[in-house]
C-alpha cells in the first residue's frame, strides 16, 4: 500500500510545526533564565561605551557605519561602483556626511 504525497506532506508540516513549537518553548524558557547575563552585559556596554555591532563583514566601512568615514566607500575612484552589496544598504552616520567637505 502506497502512501499518498498529501498524507506525507501532512506528516512533515506536522513534525515541523511541533518542532517550532518546541524551538519557541525553549527559547521563551532560555529568556526568562539568561535575563540576568543581559542586563550585566548592558551595564558592561554603556560602562565602556562600546560601538554598534558589527553588521556587515564584507567592508570596513559597512561593519561598523558609526566610525567609518564618508570617503572609504570610494577609496578606488569617486565614481567607482561599488563593491559590495551592504554598501547600498547601509546609510553613512550622520556625522560622517556632515563633515564632509
Amino acid at each position: 500500500m502506497t502512501q499518498r504525497k498529501s498524507a506525507l506532506f501532512a506528516w512533515v508540516v506536522a513534525l515541523l510545526s511541533f518542532t517550532l513549537a518546541g524551538l519557541l518553548i525553549h527559547a521563551q524558557h532560555k529568556v526568562g533564565s539568561a535575563s540576568p547575563v543581559i542586563a550585566a552585559n548592558a551595564m558592561l556596554v554603556r560602562q565602556l561605551q562600546l560601538t554598534d555591532l558589527c553588521v556587515f563583514t564584507e567592508a570596513s566601512y559597512t561593519r561598523n557605519p558609526a566610525v567609518a568615514g564618508a570617503a572609504p566607500a570610494f577609496q578606488d575612484s569617486p565614481l567607482s561602483f561599488e563593491h559590495f552589496p551592504s554598501g547600498a544598504l547601509v546609510q553613512p552616520h550622520p556625522a560622517a556626511a556632515r563633515n564632509v567637505p
